[in-house]
């Protein structure tokens, strides 16, 4: 590709700006369903063991698709599947705001989840089109991006309490229309164009396997909890998942043209940076939840105070990705802010371990849950920005959903795990407050220990980089399309 002048700097943080509200977005769908749960399964007729697809069917999509949306990224050009992307999460939206029955609810949210896998991977390609020549800019962007994921999932359980109270369900699909019609109205004039990345077709053998295999895979694990992780439809379903994505592999390293370069693997630090944010995912996201469920079924908040609740934390998280995280980068190096930062997550989440059944906010939640914001924040950015930084820039795509993969299906195998966890030390006794708290606090302690196990991985497979390096620079010979 070629080499242009960067666009004004002005410009340039707009685009930001719109690309973190896609990434603010992205996460807010996935949470701000929860409160309106009950009312959803009332007038649509979900069954209790049905309502938690609601969620899961977003999930599925979302994980499923990402690294054909990476793909397709770079072949027809991010902003063109952002753009498409955006048109399909209000489709999806415009659905399951209108759905009249079950079939149709959880159609609208598997559209959304598709929607939000072709904005995502390519959200993070136009970000390094338009900052990836400058290092230290680059760090400030992949920061403001970073803290728009919390304040989403905040403002999806804030909001989600909000409209549930105030207007009703359907509202929590709506919102999203007015939002994705600015963002698609201001993008041809903020976001980078460029030419097409790629004139390489397309491996659809490659993206049905890969897309089959890793939707299989979430769907196990997401149904593991209800049917049990020893029943045989458990197994079946993992087995299926094995099967295409050992065959996906086989493919694509038989391919002229594949869906996934394997050799991309072999880039400095990339794998150890999905590592890290799969462990990473798989450590917050439970943690994220159970406190919000220790929050409402034993200290008896409501949803809406519940919400506001985790304002702290996410104000904390947001303070340290776009102001402590980027100066530690520059002077310790990703490796180190990494470790670091996923040792005081962990330590943070075997504090929450000791919550009470008579316990009080600022007593037992306010402050491990700002540890664990703290550590949060420091690891996430450094593992994003080498993840997609390590990789050539015709490939940005591509290494946006191999790590928004990672971070996915690790937030999904974590919540699985915890959750099961959680109800074997009496969490699925609702109305008990210290059965609850007993699961709560083992499945606190099991986040734990996967944040401490990824420290330990960081720490051994991370290639030490210098100090001052924010992010690793572009390989040499290959220019980046910064067009705007």
């Amino acid at each position: 590709m070629s080499n242009h002048s960067s666009p004004p700097a002005a410009r340039r943080w707009l685009g930001l700006a719109v690309i973190a509200a896609a990434q603010f977005m992205v996460i807010m769908d996935t949470s701000i369903i929860g409160v309106a749960l009950p009312q959803m399964q009332a007038d649509l007729g979900f069954s209790q063991e049905n309502l938690s697809w609601v969620f899961n069917a977003y999930v599925v999509a979302f994980g499923g698709l990402l690294l054909l949306g990476g793909k397709l990224s770079d072949l027809f050009g991010a902003r063109r599947i952002f753009t498409i992307g955006w048109v399909t999460l209000i489709a999806g939206s415009a659905a399951a705001g209108m759905a009249s029955d079950v079939g149709v609810e959880l159609a609208g949210r598997a559209v959304q989840g598709a929607g939000a896998a072709l904005i995502a991977p390519s959200a993070l390609t136009m970000l390094m089109m338009l900052f990836g020549g400058n290092p230290r800019e680059l760090t400030k962007a992949f920061a403001l991006y970073g803290a728009a994921a919390p304040a989403g999932g905040t403002a999806g359980v804030f909001f989600g309490g909000l409209i549930t109270e105030y207007a009703s369900w359907p509202w929590v699909f709506y919102i999203n229309i007015p939002i994705a019609l600015i963002i698609l109205a201001v993008t041809p004039a903020l976001m980078p164009t460029g030419g097409l990345a790629s004139r390489s077709r397309i491996d659809l053998l490659g993206a049905v396997t890969v897309t089959g295999g890793l939707a299989a895979l979430v769907y196990a694990i997401v149904q593991a909890p209800e049917v049990g992780w020893g029943s045989a439809r458990t197994w079946l379903v993992l087995a299926g998942a094995v099967v295409l994505l050992a065959g996906f592999v086989a493919l694509q390293a038989v391919r002229r043209e594949p869906l996934v370069r394997l050799g991309i693997f072999r880039v400095p630090n990339l794998g150890a940076a999905n590592l890290a944010q799969l462990l990473l995912g798989a450590a917050w996201i439970p943690m994220w939840f159970f406190l919000n469920l220790y929050l409402q079924q034993v200290l008896g908040y409501t949803a809406f105070p519940s919400g506001a609740a985790l304002l702290p934390m996410t104000v904390l998280i947001m303070i340290g990705m776009v102001v402590l995280a980027p100066r530690a980068i520059g002077r310790f190096g990703p490796k180190n802010m990494t470790v670091a930062g996923l040792l005081l997550l962990a330590a943070g989440m075997a504090w929450l371990s000791f919550v009470r059944p008579d316990g009080s906010f600022v007593t037992d939640v306010l402050p491990a849950s700002l540890v664990a914001a703290l550590g949060m924040s420091l690891a996430f950015i450094p593992t994003l920005g080498t993840a997609i930084s390590s990789a050539r820039p015709e490939e940005g795509g591509l290494a946006s959903g191999i790590v928004n993969t990672s971070y996915q299906i690790g937030s999904a195998i974590g919540l699985a795990a915890m959750t099961a966890i959680a109800a074997a030390y009496g969490a699925d006794r609702i109305g008990d407050p210290a059965a609850l708290t007993d699961g709560f606090s083992a499945a606190f302690l099991g986040a734990a220990v996967v944040a401490l196990v990824g420290a330990g991985a960081s720490a051994l497979l991370f290639r030490k980089t210098e100090g001052s390096e924010a992010v690793p620079e572009p390989a040499d010979g290959v220019t980046v399309d910064r067009t705007v």
